[in-house]
């Protein structure tokens, strides 16, 4: 029964906690690792949850934890408190923009956010958490969840603002143009 139930929830939450993992560490390889290490930590500790309904948020907070724990054996956490809040929300037409973009650009821009604020992006925009659960995942107060992603959204929007002045528009037969990257 215990293996059924640790099989349905490997089915259900793999691929999310994968992506996830894979936006952190930035490297399949390593998101891979992570994965598993947070099924490994359910398997060994999952038990002590009081609440099953609160799997998800446990395992999402147990992978970030994870990760954190890998990166500070490798280098030092810089802190990134300390940086002027940005501009407000995207406006109308940045959303827009943004939506038209291909996928695989608008991901290549996630990973050139800063690690502190790529995570509460990841877990809001694809994941689809509320505050109070990023919170609970990352182990933040819900300012300084709502404080990241604004300041990840700013981030985010330099990084697809400066991936669109390196595409170049070539001209092709038949008057058509496309961009190419």
């Amino acid at each position: 029964m215990a293996d059924e139930a640790f099989t349905l929830l490997v089915d259900r939450y793999y691929a999310s906690l994968y992506r996830f993992a894979l936006s952190l560490a930035r490297n399949p390889a390593d998101a891979c690792d992570l994965t598993q290490q947070t099924f490994y930590v359910w398997a060994t500790k999952g038990h002590l949850l009081r609440d099953t309904a609160k799997a998800k948020t446990w395992l999402f907070t147990t992978l970030y934890r994870e990760f954190l724990r890998g990166r500070r054996r490798d280098t030092r956490l810089t802190s990134l408190e300390e940086l002027p809040a940005t501009a407000a929300d995207l406006t109308d037409e940045e959303i827009d923009r943004a939506r038209r973009l291909d996928a695989a650009l608008v991901l290549a821009a996630l990973g050139a956010v800063a690690e502190t604020f790529r995570a509460p992006l990841t877990l809001f925009y694809l994941e689809e958490l509320s505050y109070q659960e990023i919170a609970e995942t990352l182990g933040v107060p819900i300012g300084t969840v709502m404080s990241r992603l604004s300041r990840g959204k700013e981030q985010l929007r330099s990084a697809l603002e400066a991936q669109a002045g390196q595409r170049q528009v070539v001209p092709f037969p038949e008057g058509h143009r496309r961009v190419l990257p």
